[in-house]
């Protein structure tokens, strides 16, 4: 009978294997894997009305939009949360004004708002490079850095988070009801235009929280994909909503230790970047969901063509 000391030998031995030295000693991994963690739940939960609603465009836009504000605050020397933050903010209470109630309407609005902030996020990026020789912001706001985040903005990413996710969760039977008929929605006494404000106030704050941690022009897939897939495997909103939590959590963490592990790989001593595993370890779980998704179709809709088969039986022996 193995000793416990042999046995504890074999499970550090295999935890070596998985996870290169140092992973949970160090103090910027458990930051990114606590702020990354938080950020990547909320963005997946936020993002399955994103997708119910048909508001993808919108959500990439408010991402886009977050260059403009990080790179305003680089150049000023803010943090680049609130940039991200307040631009974000903005931008979706434009949309709200100059959009309409219909689908095309509310592309056309998004689309000008963000030709607009893109713009000027050019003049910025151009401004702290130029004058403040920021070289790295760009690759920062670009594409996040979860290991530069400091633990002192750990409450602040949380209440952040809480406020997104409290808004969804007051707003969830209004913005289900509207998603489904804005017509039906109205005629119950739904106020649908304030209800959709209030949500994209949410998407905003969910998006900056991702511009912050895989950067801005990859917030979408955190906030897109892991709804996207948990929509794959069920229809039920409420079961959506804790699959989207948990596929978000679980690839930010396996990119996060997949980004570790990388700087170890040949040639040792240049780490792959953590938003590119994110995002790839996304699609792979979509692709994985939407095949699960197809054969769970085809199985209803094998078993709804026996019970037709079985009711035309039943009534030909009447």
């Amino acid at each position: 009978m193995p000793s416990p000391a042999g046995s504890g030998d074999q499970v550090n031995a295999v935890l070596n294997g998985i996870f290169e030295p140092g992973l949970f000693t160090s103090g910027p991994v458990r930051v990114a894997l606590v702020v990354g963690g938080a950020v990547s739940l909320v963005s997946a939960m936020v993002g399955v009305f994103t997708v119910i609603r048909g508001q993808s465009f919108a959500g990439h836009s408010l991402g886009d939009l977050g260059t403009t504000g990080g790179s305003g605050a680089f150049l000023v020397g803010a943090n680049p949360l609130w940039g991200f933050v307040s631009f974000a903010v903005v931008g979706a209470g434009a949309m709200e004004l100059f959009g309409v109630r219909r689908q095309r309407g509310r592309d056309m609005a998004t689309g000008i708002v963000l030709g607009a902030g893109l713009g000027v996020a050019a003049l910025f990026l151009y401004l702290g490079t130029t004058e403040r020789n920021t070289t790295g912001a760009t690759i920062t706001i670009l594409f996040g850095s979860m290991f530069v985040i400091r633990a002192s903005m750990i409450p602040v990413f949380a209440l952040l988070s809480v406020a997104a996710l409290a808004l969804v969760g007051l707003l969830y039977r209004p913005l289900l009801l509207s998603a489904l008929n804005q017509d039906i929605a109205s005629a119950r006494g739904v106020p649908v235009r304030a209800v959709g404000a209030l949500y994209l106030l949410a998407m905003a704050i969910a998006v900056s929280l991702s511009c912050v941690t895989i950067g801005a022009i990859l917030s979408t897939a955190v906030l897109i994909g892991p709804a996207a897939a948990a929509l794959r495997l069920t229809k039920r909103p409420g079961l959506a909503f804790a699959w989207a939590g948990l596929i978000g959590l679980g690839v930010t963490w396996l990119g996060i230790v997949l980004a570790y592990d990388s700087y170890y790989w040949p040639p040792v001593g240049r780490g792959w970047p953590v938003s590119f595993f994110v995002v790839a370890v996304i699609l792979a779980v979509y692709l994985l969901a939407d095949v699960a998704g197809r054969r769970s179709e085809k199985r209803a809709g094998r078993i709804r063509g026996r019970d037709l088969v079985d009711r035309a039986m039943d009534k030909g022996a009447e």
